[in-house]
């Protein structure tokens, strides 16, 4: 893909979580449903789409370490060198969410949250200024698809923008790791 379909691509999927829409894209895992983080109207048109329960949180995607500080109350710092040295994309739960929308957020007051190394994800995060929803592309309790084929026509019809960046990826791509840092320490939940 050129470098002009790619920021178009961007720019179309940046407008469209501005205006509270939900978006169909790649990221550094499988393929997502997304949404600003940060608007509540937007994560319910998710939840509604995926048939997902009303508790279940969600993870949200940010562009770097300074987001962290931004949405959530005094992270361990330490948490930062380990997700360094991790070769697979890592979700953290961290405690204490902040300036998220409150269907977003467990009902413990924790959020997960992974630093996107993707290059385009990362390029509509930092254009758009605010954390995204980044839920599996899949109605909930169905698997979630490993590449942009497998999604259904129920989901792709759902969403107010397809990204078409990346569509014709055949790779196998799986979900990320998810740990709570605890004490100093990652405790792993899913691999």
């Amino acid at each position: 893909m050129n470098e002009e379909i790619f920021d178009d691509d961007a720019e179309n999927a940046v407008n469209v979580l501005r205006q509270g829409g939900i978006i169909l894209y790649p990221t550094d895992t499988i393929w997502g449903i997304g949404c600003d983080a940060t608007n509540a109207l937007a994560v319910e048109r998710i939840i509604a789409l995926k048939q997902r329960p009303q508790k279940k949180s969600f993870v949200v995607l940010t562009a770097s370490e300074r987001d962290i500080l931004q949405y959530t109350a005094s992270p361990d710092l330490a948490v930062f060198d380990y997700l360094q040295m991790v070769n697979k994309p890592t979700t953290v739960i961290y405690e204490y969410a902040l300036g998220l929308a409150e269907n977003v957020i467990n009902e413990d007051g924790s959020v997960a949250i992974r630093i996107c190394r993707d290059e385009f994800c990362r390029y509509i995060i930092k254009r758009f200024r605010k954390p995204v929803v980044s839920t599996s592309a899949n109605i909930s309790g169905e698997a979630s698809p490993a590449n942009f084929d497998e999604i259904s026509v129920v989901v792709k019809q759902g969403v107010d923008y397809i990204v078409q960046y990346r569509q014709h990826d055949k790779s196998c791509n799986s979900a990320s790791s998810i740990i709570r840092w605890k004490n100093g320490a990652p405790e792993i939940i899913r691999p």
